[in-house]
């Protein structure tokens, strides 16, 4: 029988413990971290961003972001540029390097749940997975972005007992 969210906590639980190790599977495809990953979306997405907004928007400290701004600026990933009005402060702007490195990362992530989608679920699992996806993306209306940013930086998950045997092995 299937859980009443209304009344069961457990529901939220298993949905958490559904999709976490699916985050963490498609955080371990990459080559970047979280937390790169959701600089180089938010830099590409807006052009330029501040350390003190990339810090908001990605929700770490700003201490963070500038070092992972100097390491992404180290790949060429990224590049520093003063401001015009106020010489203390500089932008954080994508190169096209940038640009690329981003839509490789987001095709390996999504490359890998395709293959699992297709090698492990039915079709009728796949259509319910997919009639899922519109009430999933209710629970974060209005907070989409920050939502993205803050899952990008969101360290990946250490496994539960139960976890390694439910993980796919490649």
């Amino acid at each position: 029988m299937p859980h009443d969210l209304n009344s069961d906590p457990e529901p939220t639980a298993d949905l958490l413990e559904a999709l976490i190790p699916i985050l963490h599977r498609i955080h371990v495809e990459r080559t970047l971290s979280p937390g790169k990953v959701g600089i180089l979306r938010h830099v590409a997405e807006n052009g330029r961003a501040s350390t003190a907004e990339l810090a908001v928007k990605v929700q770490v400290s700003p201490q963070a972001i500038s070092l992972a701004a100097r390491e992404l600026e180290a790949l060429r990933l990224v590049e520093r540029i003063p401001d015009e009005m106020d010489r203390r402060r500089s932008w954080i702007h994508p190169t096209e390097a940038g640009r690329l490195k981003l839509a490789e990362e987001t095709r390996t992530g999504r490359a890998w749940l395709y293959g699992v989608i297709r090698e492990r679920l039915t079709p009728e699992e796949r259509q319910t997975l997919a009639s899922a996806i519109p009430v999933l993306r209710k629970l974060t209306a209005g907070t989409a972005s920050e939502t993205l940013s803050a899952a990008a930086s969101t360290p990946a998950p250490e496994p539960t007992p139960a976890a390694p045997s439910e993980e796919p092995h490649d």
